[in-house]
């Protein structure tokens, strides 16, 4: 049963957002995820801030551009568009300065916005790949996020190196993905 709700959990968050512990069972699906998960209970509290701190000074500044921001273990992943190569090294510069970031990694495109159907395939990337992590039990799913945009999986997490790579292997192989990019922290 356990494994069900995990799948459910990792197929619907994409499209969930923050709401996965609210709409799969509360506190409990949420204890489930963090007990597995390799960062702190304090360093996940940090990222949900880290994310919100700099999406939110980034739109303040860049309004019209298409950014994302995803931060694991305080290491902030900047992806979509930007108009031109300024507003991608502002972008970066204010990713910098929020509090506890430990690095970025600047991932954003000098193009037009993506369109919602590019959007919405990336969603639909995101779900494939970690079905195929749950799927192909080599490792634990909880310990690799999943981010795609524009046919681009980044992937990041606390993982050993056999993880690391059958993570990518997994991605690689799935259908629509045009191209993976690990940014992973080692234990070994």
């Amino acid at each position: 049963m356990q494994k069900i709700i995990g799948l459910l959990i990792l197929a619907a968050l994409p499209f969930l957002g923050g709401c996965v512990v609210a709409a799969v069972g509360g506190a409990a699906a949420g204890g489930m995820l963090m007990a597995e998960d390799r960062r702190t209970v304090g360093t996940i509290a940090e990222d949900q801030g880290i994310e919100l701190k700099a999406s939110s000074r980034i739109d303040d500044k860049l309004r019209s551009a298409h950014i994302n921001t995803t931060s694991y273990n305080r290491l902030l992943l900047l992806t979509g568009e930007v108009p031109n190569a300024a507003a991608r090294e502002d972008a970066e510069r204010i990713a910098r300065g929020v509090e506890n970031v430990r690095g970025v990694y600047n991932e954003l495109q000098v193009s037009g916005n993506s369109s919602l159907t590019v959007r919405s395939n990336d969603s639909f990337i995101t779900s494939k790949v970690k079905t195929r992590f749950v799927d192909g039990q080599k490792f634990n799913p909880v310990h690799v996020k999943v981010v795609t945009e524009n046919s681009t999986v980044f992937l990041l997490g606390l993982v050993k190196r056999a993880e690391g790579d059958a993570a990518s292997e997994v991605a690689r192989t799935t259908a629509g993905v045009q191209k993976v990019v690990r940014l992973f922290e080692y234990l070994d």
